[in-house]
């Protein structure tokens, strides 16, 4: 028998992981000291009461017989796939109900929707980036293009010219560097996938921190995108379902590749591998798209947005460079005194008890890259971002 292979070129510490282990080591030394963990993106609200209601009432719809649901359908409830479809409806986006399919979270999703690609194509990842786009391709032995940007034009890359992948990840707003691509830049990307016959995996987790109305927040408001895009969406960040798990696909049916249709594929894929998502967590992903859960969530978001405004006024204090967190929770901040990103990881930690992310685990193109994100609590990034002015 052998094993995996692949997973040998895989790193040898997770990142986050390796921050874990830093910021235990410094606890130990430092018994009762208190950090300010800008870092991993968990959020700190718990979920909003529209949420926490439809799940107690269907808490009290599984003690009884006539109420009582056991597995769910693979590709998602009919009550929640309506909810998305009509919250698609709602802002011009014409997609049908068989082409929304509910996942356990987006990070589940961007690893098993590989099953529908050959091991033969190539993927194209925009660095720097998440890396969990790196580790999924690695484990499954698939070539990588690694496509480089940086703050000469914005961490928002435009198609190589020469060379062809078949699998394009793009995330926006992006996680790490808070960059979101305009509709012209996207456009772009779209006529691209069409042309070499690409398939774009758009990761809109973050979506909804999107203020701005002239930045899209679905892939689908290109025109094109129908023919060459899979979307992958998240209530993680958006209504705090971090801990519950939920999250939603949109695979279009004139979607096709070597005249295999990727939704039908993705059907037989979800019938196969899962059990659907439980009732109970979906009937609360219903709640989300309810005038009151809406009105309750945009709060929430406003809540990190404050967070995340409070750090750039301070950064614009220090005089230091960054870019993001405007329309997304993320701050990409350039770290001074010509340290790389783990040296300032350590500086910050071991002066100023912050904890945040270093930019080389994102890519080489973030060595000198640190990000900071908006999700911890008010009181802890008001005090992150005075030490960061002192």
């Amino acid at each position: 028998m052998l094993p995996n292979m692949a997973y040998a070129d895989l790193k040898d510490s997770y990142l986050f992981r390796r921050i874990d282990e830093k910021t235990n080591n410094y606890l130990k030394k430092h018994p009762g000291a208190h950090l300010y963990r800008m870092g991993i993106g968990d959020v700190s609200l718990p979920l909003c009461d529209a949420v926490i209601k439809a799940m107690h009432e269907a808490v009290e719809d599984q003690s009884h017989r006539d109420t009582f649901h056991g597995y769910m359908p693979e590709c998602g409830a009919p009550f929640l796939r309506e909810r998305i479809l009509v919250d698609y409806l709602s802002r011009g986006i014409n997609i049908s109900y068989e082409e929304v399919f509910v996942s356990s979270g987006a990070s589940d999703e961007l690893g098993d929707i590989l099953d529908l690609f050959d091991k033969s194509n190539t993927a194209l990842i925009m660095e720097p980036a998440y890396p969990a786009y790196v580790d999924a391709n690695i484990m499954s032995g698939r070539k990588m293009i690694r496509l480089p940007s940086g703050s000469e034009n914005g961490f928002l890359p435009v198609p190589p010219k020469k060379e062809k992948a078949d699998i394009i990840y793009i995330c926006s707003p992006n996680n790490p560097t808070g960059a979101v691509f305009t509709k012209e830049l996207l456009s772009m990307w779209v006529d691209y996938a069409n042309e070499n016959g690409s398939v774009i995996i758009f990761d809109a987790a973050y979506e909804a921190f999107i203020e701005d109305p002239a930045l899209p927040r679905s892939i689908f408001e290109i025109e094109g995108s129908k023919t060459c895009a899979i979307e992958i969406c998240s209530l993680s960040k958006t209504a705090g379902f971090t801990g519950t798990r939920l999250g939603y696909t949109v695979i279009p049916k004139s979607l096709v590749r070597e005249n295999m249709s990727l939704n039908k594929m993705w059907v037989r894929n979800r019938t196969t591998k899962t059990n659907g998502v439980s009732y109970i967590i979906q009937k609360g992903g219903c709640a989300v798209f309810t005038p009151e859960g809406k009105r309750q969530l945009k709060e929430n978001i406003s809540y990190y947005k404050r967070n995340a405004k409070i750090l750039m006024e301070a950064l614009n204090k220090a005089g230091m460079i960054f870019f993001g967190g405007r329309n997304a929770p993320y701050i990409w901040l350039k770290c001074p005194w010509e340290m790389d990103s783990w040296e300032y990881f350590d500086y910050l930690l071991e002066t100023h008890q912050i904890v945040g992310t270093p930019g080389s685990g994102f890519g080489e193109c973030g060595k000198a890259y640190f990000r900071l994100s908006s999700f911890g609590t008010y009181e802890d990034t008001s005090e992150a971002a005075k030490r960061f002015i002192t």
